[in-house]
This record gives structure tokens, sequence and C-alpha cells, in this order.
């Protein structure tokens, strides 16, 4: 089992990451120091036909443990699922001494985070991801729901207690599942270093990745991100970074329909915006036709569609919530590993996808 502590201004707590550690949750738990008087597990049905009643059975061990069901993908990320988690929560009396366990892929964490965040004006919870996804959102404390007018909207900032990691749980996943999870660990990498982009592009098949490569990437990327998070947790400077690749993303997401392409997909699509306008505008020297092939190769999505228009993205994108004042800033890399943050008015947005799109013949 590997540990990592994550440090902010608000919080200090461990991440463990082990194959098979589910097992040891209640010693996990207790040797963090924590204590409850009850425990509401938040899963999605899917989760919740694999691991719900054993994870039931194992904190009924110490605890009173009662579970709530949401439907699984984006939709459950909704006022509706938001308010049917504080309903249950009421009807099991839950208290300020009890903690919700958000079991399941990021969006079980974003929405069970929420929860917590402000039931009795915020308990404690704990992440238990199952998806390689989660690596990402499972650290660094944001949570939050969905408008239909725009992803992650409505949130608040809230750590977690402990972020118990069982790589076990990853077997289950499909190859959808696995590649949209990797889109952010290789964004990590595009942030951090190219020795991580290096070994990540020897890999030509994530279904056929060990348990210990997968342990080790996940490892490295929540690295990096707990790095990012312990210099500026409330996204005020350098943890913009981590969004490189979601101010397009997140517009083809909510343009596309939430669960109509995963979020790695979208995502995968927006780094390479990124990359392009990197390149023509800071002088990126990566080879992004090779980092685009080699995507292509795991399956990624690497450009947009024809049938949305470039005013529609860019509409999408002017309403995403790093836009100030009638630009959209932009995450962009001067080199690998040294990110920068810049504006573009609503005209130069249009410019560039525009370009970008005639290059990838999808105009």
């Amino acid at each position: 089992m590997k540990t990592l502590e994550v440090k902010t201004s608000s919080a200090t707590y461990p991440v463990y990451i082990g194959d098979g550690i589910k097992r040891n949750i209640v010693d996990l738990m207790t040797s963090t120091g924590l204590s409850y008087t009850k425990l509401l597990i938040v899963t999605d049905t899917a989760v919740d036909a694999i691991y719900g009643d054993e994870l039931v059975r194992l904190l009924e061990e110490k605890w009173s443990v009662h579970k709530v069901v949401v439907p699984s993908g984006e939709q459950s990320k909704s006022f509706a699922e938001f308010e049917y988690i504080h309903t249950k929560a009421i009807q099991y009396q839950l208290d300020r001494s009890s903690c919700i366990i958000a079991l399941g892929g990021g969006v079980i964490g974003d929405l069970a985070g929420f929860a917590a965040a402000t039931y009795m004006r915020g308990i404690d919870f704990i992440q238990v991801p199952t998806t390689l996804l989660a690596h990402d959102s499972a650290v660094g404390g944001k949570t939050g729901i969905n408008h239909p007018l725009g992803k992650n909207l409505i949130g608040a900032f809230h750590q977690p207690k402990a972020v118990i990691y069982d790589t076990s749980m990853l077997e289950t996943l499909s190859d959808i599942e696995l590649r949209s999870g990797f889109a952010e660990v290789i964004k990590h990498a595009l942030i951090s270093s190219e020795d991580f982009l290096s070994e990540l592009m020897s890999i030509r098949s994530l279904a056929e990745c060990s348990k210990s490569e997968l342990a080790h990437m996940l490892y490295q990327g929540i690295q990096v991100k707990a790095s990012i998070v312990q210099q500026d947790e409330k996204e005020q400077g350098v943890r913009a970074f981590l969004n490189l690749g979601h101010t397009l993303g997140h517009a083809i997401e909510a343009e596309y329909g939430y669960g109509v392409i995963t979020h790695g997909d979208a995502i995968a699509i927006g780094m390479q915006f990124a990359l392009y306008v990197s390149e023509k505008n800071l002088g990126l020297s990566l080879n992004r036709t090779e980092l685009k092939h080699w995507m292509k190769e795991l399956g990624f999505p690497v450009q947009v569609t024809k049938d949305i228009s470039t005013n529609t993205f860019v509409d999408r994108m002017l309403g995403d919530k790093k836009a100030r004042g009638g630009t959209v800033q932009f995450v962009l890399l001067k080199q690998i590993g040294d990110v920068t943050l810049q504006s573009f008015t609503k005209d130069e947005l249009y410019q560039w996808l525009e370009e970008w799109k005639r290059e990838e013949g999808c105009l």
C-alpha cells in the first residue's frame, strides 16, 4: 500500500492506494482517528451491484450504516439527486458527527461531497473511488453538481477526511471507463514533466496495463494533483492549471449532452485544442502529431464533430465558471510542465477554434 498526505490551508488528510485495501477500511479509518455516530454510503446503481453490500458489511463491524443509491451516470449530478441525498440523511437522522462515504467514480464523489458540504452546514466525508477518472476528482475538495446551462456551476470546496483507493476495483471498469480516466493522467503528465509523459506514451493498450502499472500511474497523477492543491486550495492561482483541456471539454460535454460523451473523451479533445493554441501562440515544441496519433491509438476522439458550429462552442465557453468579464481563461503550455494562463475574447476564441478546426478538417 502507498500513502500520500495532502496538506491544504483548511485540512490535512491521507490518500491510501493499494490492491484490496477496502477490506481494511475500518482499520484505515480508525487509524486516521476518525470516529462517527452514523455512516451514509452514497453510491450508484452500477457500483452498488458490485460493491455496495460488501462495503456495508465491512463498515457495520464498527458503525451504524445506511446507504443511498442514485442512478449511474453524469445525469445524477443534479438538483434532484442532491435533494434526495439530503432527504435520506434527514430520514436516517444523521447528525454533525456523522459521515458520508462516497463510493463510486467522479460523479458520486462530486455529488456526495457536495451533500456533505451542505448537510447541517457541513459534515465529514470520505472518498472511496472506484474508477480511474476519480484519481483526479477524489483529491482536492472540489464538490458540486451540474446545471442545464453548464457543468459544475453549483458546488463548494469541501476536503475529504481520507481517500481510500482500492485498485482492485478498477478491474471491473470497461475499456471506455479506463480511457476516460486515463485522459486526466495524460493531463497530469502534460502539466508536470516530460519524463511522466514519455512513460505514459510507452503504453499501447490500457486493457493490458498491470495492477502495478495502474497503481504507479495513479500515484504519480495524485502526486501532481496534491502538489498543486497544497499551493492553491481554492483555485485562486496555480490550481487553475489542472483545467488544461477542460474549457472546451466542458463545452463539448454540455453541448453533446452529459453522458453522451465521457468526461475523459471530451477533455482529450479539449487538450488537443489547448496544445494547438499553445504551439501557435506560445511556441510549444511538443510533437502534437505524435501525441494525437498515440491518443487515437488508445481510442480517444481528437477533434470535434462537424455538426456543431464554432459559435455554439464559443458561447458555451463564455458561460464557463472560469470566464471573466466577457473573456475566457485558457490553460496553455509554454513547454511540458511550464504552464500559464491566458485570456481570450469571444472574437479571439472564434478565430482560434476556426483555425484549429480547419487544420483538423472538421469545419
